[in-house]
């Protein structure tokens, strides 16, 4: 196994120094409150403005400090990771706000894996109907302000904070009658239904933070609840078997709705069937009601065609990567269809050329993307063993790459081990790291079990993500014979995040 270089190698005045001294700084906070910033506050002069829909830092001083002391305030409330099974503390701020939950119509996301994406083709579709949207999801890759977004880009960073100081009062009201403080994600969520109200939306996206019963987002009445591919995650709070953690996601079926099921794991999907039923739910089942017909490799993604509720759509490109992708576009348009009422009140197909440019415009930070070439960098957020082997799978498909070097930074909390053994056919080499967080598996822990995984000459340890990356793009460069060689960041969203700061792309 080849041990880290020594730490006193980089001169003082060499920017890597104050990127350290930040990420020390940094990692005193809520982890899911400042995970990039370091890379953001040593970098942002060499990155450029956002490229896409990843948020930045605000430019502006006066919107920056603004910003910063918001989460700073946040930063002291429970985080993401502490959690208490209920939704007393989020109705009771619903309550004083005057239910801005209830003055738009939501499509309500949950499952293990693809949610994020299936948010995102969600939103597209919506917005190539003329429909002005709002969608909340997490974590988020770069901002804070990407968790809440309005007509699919990220909050701007004024209004955000604007949002906040509507909200604080109605905050610190809930906070004084209630046992416990409402948690970081508690108060996002109100923010964000907050914002959707204010806009106005005419629909609302919304992912689960985790769960579904129990979850923050689930005091909306939602006409559609999807249901992405469940597997074993958050296996300590949801459950050890796929049936069981069905059980707590099904709390998002609400009666009467119309359910859009992924394909599911048998025990899943049985709980998730007996749920509709008991709640008089219309249910959508991928590979019967719906589902991809045909998927071809394209440049640049994948072309589809689609079997949705009303019919079949041909010739759609996706501009994403992956088998699991294809799936999530056929899911988002089930859910579309079903928020028009189609298959269920009407049978109609929707404006296929509306299809088509919405799913071309479809963008996704952090899962299978292309952040650099010569050699070919790709990051994935995959974090645990289903989405590990749906990223390999994917990157198997669309790259040809001779030779292929992970970089992998994990949470400590996480099956560690399925992760990598799900990588392990595709990595010539891996070198494990860290992120800067206070969640971050510490890097010689990681490489002790990706040693056991990949045999010692195929580990590399650098603990810092910066060293990492170098020492994978050098081992990607070394010999003429791998000029097709490539890099794929994985592991963690905030090591993703992280990642694409430090090579430009944010």
């Amino acid at each position: 196994m080849s041990e880290p270089r020594p730490s006193d190698r980089h001169d003082e005045s060499e920017p890597d120094d104050a990127f350290e001294a930040i990420v020390g700084e940094e990692t005193q906070r809520d982890p899911d409150l400042a995970v990039i910033e370091a890379g953001s506050r040593t970098l942002r002069t060499h990155s450029g403005p956002a490229q896409d829909a990843a948020a930045a830092r605000p430019t502006d001083p006066e919107t920056e400090r603004a910003l910063r002391a918001v989460e700073q305030e946040l930063s002291g409330r429970w985080g993401e990771t502490k959690l208490d099974p209920s939704v007393t503390r989020i109705a009771a701020l619903m309550d004083v706000l005057g239910e801005p939950q209830r003055a738009y119509p939501s499509i309500h996301i949950t499952g293990t894996n693809g949610k994020t994406s299936t948010a995102r083709m969600i939103e597209a579709l919506l917005n190539g109907f003329d429909l002005r949207t709002g969608r909340y999801t997490s974590p988020h890759v770069q901002s804070i302000t990407e968790r809440i977004s309005l007509d699919g880009l990220p909050i701007d960073p004024a209004r955000f904070v604007e949002t906040y100081e509507d909200v604080k009062p109605y905050i610190e009201m809930v906070d004084a009658q209630q046992p416990y403080r409402l948690s970081f994600f508690e108060v996002l969520t109100g923010m964000a239904y907050a914002a959707f109200a204010d806009a106005p939306v005419d629909a609302a996206v919304v992912e689960v933070g985790m769960g579904g019963t129990w979850d923050a987002t689930n005091v909306i009445d939602a006409t559609v609840a999807v249901i992405t591919p469940i597997s074993l995650d958050h296996t300590d709070r949801l459950g050890s078997t796929p049936g069981e953690i069905a059980g707590e996601k099904a709390g998002v079926i609400k009666p009467g709705a119309t359910v859009v099921l992924a394909q599911q794991p048998v025990d899943a999907a049985q709980v998730m069937l007996k749920k509709a039923v008991e709640a008089d739910a219309t249910v959508a089942r991928e590979g019967m009601e719906f589902g991809v017909v045909s998927r071809e490799i394209a440049v640049g993604g994948q072309l589809l065609t689609l079997r949705g509720l009303g019919g079949e759509y041909t010739d759609v490109f996706l501009p994403l990567y992956g088998a699991h992708q294809a799936h999530n576009a056929a899911v988002a348009l089930a859910a579309v269809e079903a928020f028009f009422g189609i298959g269920a009140e009407q049978a109609r197909s929707l404006d296929v050329d509306a299809i088509r440019k919405a799913f071309a415009a479809v963008i996704s930070p952090g899962r299978l993307e292309v952040v650099r070439s010569s050699p070919t960098v790709v990051l994935d957020a995959a974090h645990n063993p289903a989405g590990a082997r749906a990223a390999a799978e994917g990157v198997s498909e669309a790259f040809s790459f001779s030779r292929l070097i992970g970089v992998v930074g994990t949470s400590a909390d996480k099956d560690v081990r399925g992760l990598l053994e799900a990588f392990e056919p595709i990595f010539a080499e891996v070198v494990v790291t860290q992120n800067s967080t206070e969640r971050a598996m510490d890097a010689d822990e990681l490489a002790a079990i990706a040693v056991e995984v990949f045999g010692d000459d195929r580990v590399q340890v650098e603990p810092r993500l910066d060293d990492a990356l170098e020492a994978a793009i050098t081992l990607a460069e070394e010999d003429d014979e791998y000029a097709g060689a490539g890099v794929l960041v994985t592991g963690s969203v905030i090591t993703v995040g992280e990642a694409r700061l430090l090579l430009g792309r944010g």
